[in-house]
């Protein structure tokens, strides 16, 4: 099968990795229109000229990766092939609830929303990281359930396995990276780990920068929280060494935001596939995969001292530890390694491929 990939993101962005090696597994021939630049407005141009380029190219389908949505209306335009189109994340709910950097109802807030809705209404299949995503698009925008398909994020094997890694120190270690989103709840870790400083042996090394990182730093310096390992940036490869040294990994998300309560955290398979107890938010998106206390601890949302409880359960049960690790990397192996995953999206391909489609009304 001979697909043709256009992504909003750089192929390098784990979203658009996980597709790419789903697709090269089931044999997928793949013409790449993808770019690395740095800022949107480049790499838009980029991308849709390369796409102008082998727009004509014997191919079965059009792949439209991450942040396609600014794509989904040109690309319909300029070809006939079906078009799958990984949404991954709703542009109105991002810039709106998430981010709060528009109002709703106001007129960027109307753009994204047309924006979603629209390029959704353009795709011939759908592809989302849970049922409760895509839940929350059929019901928002209206959208027919049946032109989605659920295909989990899942972590890279090739980078994300089990490792022994001795440390020198006796401390018992927590670890967590984010780039500081709001739909984090960052700020909940700090306060467990606040409530946790009489727990001499306990260490939190917390890795990443972001949108909210000054404001995380300030909130633990103001509570003089001084079991916080704060490590502003790792390369992505020296990611899993840092993972590979943890007693207990934070998936999160431990906000209470609602798209925070519908998705699983990319990091969450990661920690799964390193064979990791992981701590996760008791939510609808990570109760389809995760189960409390068999392959992961489930946590109130938005609730410090649940995860301040649920660390210290975690850090004086060694045997919990052990199961909740091991049936957690038995879940990944099964239901979210790229093999796995690519069975799913195997079936999509199978079902859109080689069809004609008419799209003089869109």
């Amino acid at each position: 099968m001979k697909i043709l990939f256009i992504a909003g993101r750089e192929p390098s962005y784990i979203r658009n990795t996980m597709l790419l090696k789903m697709l090269e597994n089931n044999g997928a021939e793949i013409s790449h229109c993808t770019d690395s630049s740095k800022t949107y407005p480049t790499r838009f141009l980029k991308v849709v000229w390369k796409f102008l380029l082998r727009k004509n190219e014997n191919i079965n389908c059009v792949f439209v990766g991450f942040l396609g949505q600014p794509l989904m209306p040109i690309i319909s335009m300029l070809t006939n092939k079906p078009i799958i189109f990984d949404a991954f994340l709703s542009i109105f709910d991002t810039m709106c609830f998430d981010r709060k950097r528009f109002k709703p109802d106001s007129l960027a807030g109307k753009f994204f929303y047309w924006l979603d809705r629209y390029s959704c209404s353009l795709a011939d299949r759908i592809l989302l990281d849970t049922d409760a995503h895509i839940d929350y698009f059929t019901k928002t925008f209206g959208l027919p359930g049946s032109k989605f398909q659920r295909v989990f994020v899942g972590a890279d094997e090739s980078l994300f396995y089990p490792r022994e890694l001795k440390r020198e120190d006796h401390t018992f270690r927590v670890f967590y990276y984010s780039s500081f989103l709001p739909l984090h709840g960052t700020e909940y870790i700090v306060k467990a780990a606040d409530q946790l400083r009489e727990e001499k042996d306990i260490e939190f090394v917390i890795v990443g920068k972001g949108m909210e990182q000054i404001k995380i730093r300030s909130l633990a310096q103001s509570l003089g929280v001084g079991n916080i390992r704060f490590v502003d940036w790792l390369p992505y490869e020296q990611l899993p060494l840092e993972i590979a040294q943890a007693d207990i990994c934070l998936g999160g998300h431990f906000s209470d935001i609602d798209k925070a309560k519908r998705v699983i955290a990319g990091k969450t398979f990661q920690f799964l596939a390193m064979k990791k107890p992981v701590i996760v938010g008791d939510c609808p998106g990570n109760r389809e995969l995760l189960t409390d206390r068999e392959n992961a601890f489930f946590v109130t949302m938005a609730d410090a001292g649940a995860l301040a409880n649920a660390i210290l359960e975690l850090k004086d049960n060694i045997l919990l530890r052990e199961h909740i690790a091991g049936e957690g990397y038995n879940t990944f192996k099964s239901k979210c390694c790229t093999d796995a995953l690519g069975v799913g999206l195997k079936s999509v391909l199978e079902k859109v491929s080689d069809v004609t489609v008419d799209r003089s009304r869109s």
